[in-house]
């Protein structure tokens, strides 16, 4: 029994022996591996040294920015920061622990300061030396934490840890001009370039730098020595003007709402420039919100409709075979020979009489078909000539990728027929995109300057600008000035007493042609009227005597209504008004001597100091309540207190009634992510007040101007 003891422990002794020289074995194979491994060419095996590479140091992407420099695509790094305790001195963790933990917590307001405190100790305690801080910290974040007591000592003495950088492109403007403004990956040798992004990343992208990395024991570890510095990407300044981008967003994706539409598309384009200050592409999803999920604007052909009478009554007027003063017998059916099927006024067949042809214009009647069928049957190509010259037959070359041929019938292809004239004239039998048509309309208010849309004005490299894209002049004259002026009276006629007389402006006046386009079926036919759906869409320029801005609204199979007018023309007026009305250039100066109002002021929810310094400047009297940063809307009637609203760390806030200025500076500090949708002030947020709080969440807001 006793020899069986002592062979035990005997072979235990041998097992714990020979167990501590393998791990001996392990380490001094580990250290020579990294003296003596890569030898490098021409050195003797007495000068090996540790092993080293050169890796690519990352740019930093540039910003693509709207044009007056505020972002629409931005770079943000993001950092989990952890603790190592234990590295802090004694003297120093016990004196200034607290004050760290009130600091971390009034940062991220998950954890009240006592909990943090408690857990750090703990950690301290147990010898645990990876004490997660927080995760997704912003770069402002990371700095503010560097600031505060123990951690402003740094790695070695405060214990601060900044894990990886993780980087993600922003779009701080959440779904506006989202299609166009793009993206730029590639996966492996695969590239894919969508937008501005994608058209521009040469600029965007930077040059990459070098730097050195070390092979130790626990892998390759960079040792802050720069071979080459990385480069940032420079700057793309788009045309955008937010402001307008903003009202044609909010309009046309409450107007797809209303009328119960799957997909629409809004382009604001300046006349003289031909930039394109606003551009909204609108697509329904499962859920029934709407995002910008594909460029309707620029990448899809459509037949154009109605809108597309404009260049069939330019050509006819341009080629003198047509007047204004021109009768034609508006019946109100109109049938041609090798045409199974009759086109009809809007009138449902009644017709108008012996009308002008600007009259016929002004109403949209189909007459127009068999007037420029009579007019160019003999001669086809005279007809096609002048499409070319309105520059209707090609692309427009824009910089950004995706813009389809306009596909257009010509005499001899296999789809000409004996109907195409009359068919093209009102806008069948070809098909363009919306930006193509808009392109005309362009061209016409502008005197009959065709210029070629353009989405970037410049590039600037840490604040420089390095490149200018001034605007592009495609052709001098489309056509002669007495043709404009003709066309522009039309479509002037047309918002007075036409299709548009509906549509309501302020102070100005709109020159416009609706449109509305009955679709073929899946079998490539048109149904009846019933079974049929529709394009609406409405195109012009305002104001009509001095046009600023040309737009167009195209909206796909509405369920409501279809006509041009009702459908898209009401988005067209609303962005017009609310341009107009927002635009300097079309106001006289406020009188800076104006008396105040003896009423008092509503003030809004917000910030408390910047709602008591305005008051003070304005000479008006008021009581500050309570302590807190922030105040609720006031709407004073005999003296104005402004009242402190309750901010609880650990839940999230109501921002009702607050402009998205201090909305979103208070939310994100709680550290949620912001979508906006309008302007105004916020009447709905999508998390409610008392929630609790959860870093990194996203939260929308609902603005109007009420």
């Amino acid at each position: 029994m006793i020899d069986k003891e002592k062979k035990v422990l005997k072979n235990r002794a041998y097992l714990i022996f020979f167990g501590f020289v393998a791990v001996m074995i392990t380490i001094i194979y580990t250290v020579i591996s990294i003296q003596f491994t890569e030898l490098e060419p021409g050195l003797m095996p007495g000068d090996r040294k540790i092993p080293e590479r050169i890796v690519l140091d990352k740019p930093t992407p540039g910003d693509v920015l709207d044009k007056d420099l505020n972002p629409l695509v931005t770079t943000v790094s993001y950092y989990d920061v952890y603790m190592d305790p234990v590295v802090v001195s004694e003297a120093l963790f016990e004196s200034k622990i607290d004050s760290l933990a009130v600091g971390i917590s009034d940062l991220f307001y998950h954890k009240s300061a006592a909990e943090i405190s408690a857990e750090l100790k703990h950690a301290r305690k147990n010898g645990k030396r990876y004490v997660l801080i927080q995760k997704q910290v912003t770069n402002e974040q990371r700095k503010s934490l560097r600031a505060l007591p123990i951690f402003k000592e740094g790695t070695f003495k405060g214990g601060i840890i900044d894990g990886k950088e993780t980087s993600v492109r922003k779009n701080p403007k959440g779904q506006l001009a989202k299609r166009t403004l793009g993206y730029y990956r590639k996966d492996g040798e695969k590239e894919v370039a969508v937008g501005i992004e994608g058209a521009y990343q040469d600029y965007l992208a930077g040059v990459s730098g070098q730097q050195i990395q070390q092979k130790l024991a626990n892998g390759w570890r960079n040792t802050g020595v720069i071979v080459q510095e990385s480069v940032a990407g420079s700057d793309i300044v788009t045309t955008i003007d937010s402001d307008i981008q903003e009202v044609a967003h909010s309009e046309l994706e409450k107007q797809l709402i209303t009328m119960d539409a799957p997909e629409g598309c809004v382009i604001v384009m300046e006349v003289a420039t031909g930039y394109v200050r606003a551009i909204s592409n609108l697509r329904r999803k499962a859920d029934s919100s709407y995002s910008e999920s594909f460029n309707y604007a620029i990448g899809r052909n459509s037949p154009p409709g109605s809108t597309f009478k404009l260049a069939a009554l330019m050509a006819a007027l341009e080629d003198g075979k047509l007047t204004l003063d021109t009768e034609v017998n508006a019946t109100g059916e109109y049938r041609f020979k090798g045409s199974k099927k009759s086109l009809f006024d809007s009138n449902y067949g009644n017709g108008y009489g012996k009308i002008s042809l600007k009259r016929a214009f002004e109403l949209s009647s189909n007459v127009i078909a068999p007037t420029i069928h009579e007019a160019y049957k003999s001669d086809p190509d005279q007809f096609i000539a002048k499409l070319e010259k309105f520059g209707l037959t090609k692309p427009l070359g824009i910089s950004l990728s995706g813009e389809p041929n306009p596909k257009v019938s010509r005499p001899g292809s296999k789809i000409w027929s004996g109907i195409s004239i009359p068919y093209m004239s009102i806008g069948y039998e070809l098909e363009q995109t919306p930006l193509q048509t808009l392109n005309l309309y362009n061209s016409v208010a502008n005197n009959g300057r065709m210029m070629r849309p353009q989405f970037v004005k410049e590039v600037r490299s840490s604040g420089k600008i390095i490149r200018s894209f001034d605007p592009i002049v495609l052709d001098e004259k489309i056509c002669s000035m007495q043709t404009i002026k003709k066309v522009k009276s039309c479509l002037v006629g047309v918002m007075e007493d036409g299709t548009g007389k509906d549509l309501k402006t302020v102070e100005f006046k709109i020159a416009g042609k609706t449109g509305t386009v009955k679709l073929l079926s899946q079998s490539r036919e048109f149904l009846g009227r019933s079974e049929s759906e529709y394009q609406a869409s409405f195109c012009g320029f305002f104001p009509a005597d001095k046009p600023l801005y040309s737009c167009i609204v195209v909206i796909y199979k509405p369920k409501k209504y279809i006509y041009g007018a009702k459908v898209s023309g009401t988005v067209f007026a609303a962005v017009a008004n609310k341009v107009f009305a927002s635009n300097l250039k079309y106001h006289e100066a406020v009188n800076e001597a104006s008396v105040k109002s003896n009423s008092l002021p509503r003030i809004k929810a917000g910030n408390k100091a910047d709602a008591s310094n305005v008051l003070a400047n304005l000479g008006y009297e008021h009581n500050v309540e309570g302590g807190g940063e922030w105040i609720g809307a006031v709407r004073p009637l005999k003296e104005i207190n402004l009242i402190p609203r309750e901010i609880k760390k650990n839940s999230v806030p109501s921002v009702s009634g607050m402009t998205a200025k201090d909305a979103i500076y208070l939310l994100e500090k709680m550290g949620l992510i912001v979508e906006i949708k309008g302007f105004g002030k916020v009447v709905y947020q999508s998390i409610p007040e008392g929630t609790d709080l959860e870093n990194g969440r996203l939260i929308k807001l609902t603005l109007k101007n009420i």
